[in-house]
């Protein structure tokens, strides 16, 4: 099943963004850490022409740290490209953010002129919360939904940068199906613009596979599902999914396995792997 969803605001937002970028001096592209290459967009490498970029793995909290280290190697030293892993919720890490974007202009005065970067990303990958932590007030709206910041905001930081909020945009065609997944998996698509059970189903077969301890611990198993249907009832009945005559309800079942992969109650746990080192 191939997803897709890219609406109107979005068209909106990828002009607003193309026609601000002439005034930036660089771009802080925001990226999942649990999905580096499916949270990528390849509408920014585009937008931001030859302007430096600093690619975040935000949400560096809720993957392997072992396989973001290795992202963090694969992706770095690229001309023009700098690379860092954070928690948007954590100060200290993301200060060093601050002195990453000063990196690239040495010698800049920045009372005389300031430093403009502007902050994009796919849907719910955390780039609201970021600027909050950065500005430490509650600037952008946050909720744990995608398409929360509809319009462009400019945050002034008090130390000689200026922050462009962008809203998330996708691209208008996913064409790789297990990047749709990926993308539906870790929240960044409207839960309404997919059919749940199928993206948890994807889910299961993936932790079954690469994550089956964390399933036995939370769930409290003693022997692992054979498969994704397996697993699904299983949840189900362990978590009180039941409809009529005790049927476990597959649609509240996977709500929940989703719910807890997004939120780490399955522990740090990272979809995408660098194909080389």
């Amino acid at each position: 099943m191939m997803i897709q969803w890219y609406p109107g605001h979005m068209r909106k937002a990828r002009r607003e963004i193309k026609k601000a970028m002439s005034d930036m001096d660089l771009v802080i592209e925001i990226l999942d850490a649990r999905i580096p290459l499916s949270s990528e967009n390849p509408l920014v490498s585009a937008l931001r022409g030859p302007r430096p970029v600093i690619k975040v793995l935000n949400k560096s909290d809720l993957a392997d740290p072992r396989i973001t280290q290795r992202w963090l190697r694969h992706l770095g030293g690229s001309p023009m490209t700098d690379i860092l892993a954070v928690n948007a919720k954590s100060l200290p890490i993301t200060r060093k953010l601050i002195a990453r974007c000063r990196g690239f202009f040495p010698g800049r005065n920045e009372k005389a002129l300031p430093l403009r970067a502007m902050v994009v990303g796919i849907p719910n990958c955390g780039k609201s919360t970021l600027i909050n932590t950065l500005s430490g007030k509650a600037i952008a709206k946050v909720r744990d939904e995608p398409a929360v910041t509809r319009h462009q905001q400019q945050i002034k930081l008090g130390n000689g940068i200026l922050l462009n909020d962008s809203p998330g945009i996708l691209w208008p065609q996913i064409e790789n199906e297990r990047n749709g997944y990926c993308l539906a998996m870790t929240g960044a698509i409207k839960n309404t613009a997919f059919d749940f059970e199928s993206v948890a189903r994807f889910a299961a077969t993936f932790l079954l596979t690469h994550a089956s301890d964390a399933l036995m611990a939370r769930y409290r198993l003693k022997t692992l599902p054979v498969d994704e249907t397996d697993l699904l009832e299983t949840v189900g009945r362990k978590r009180g999914c039941l409809g009529p005559g005790g049927a476990v309800d597959l649609r509240q079942a996977s709500e929940v396995l989703l719910h807890d992969f997004r939120s780490g109650a399955l522990g740090r746990i990272s979809l995408e792997k660098p194909d080389v080192d």
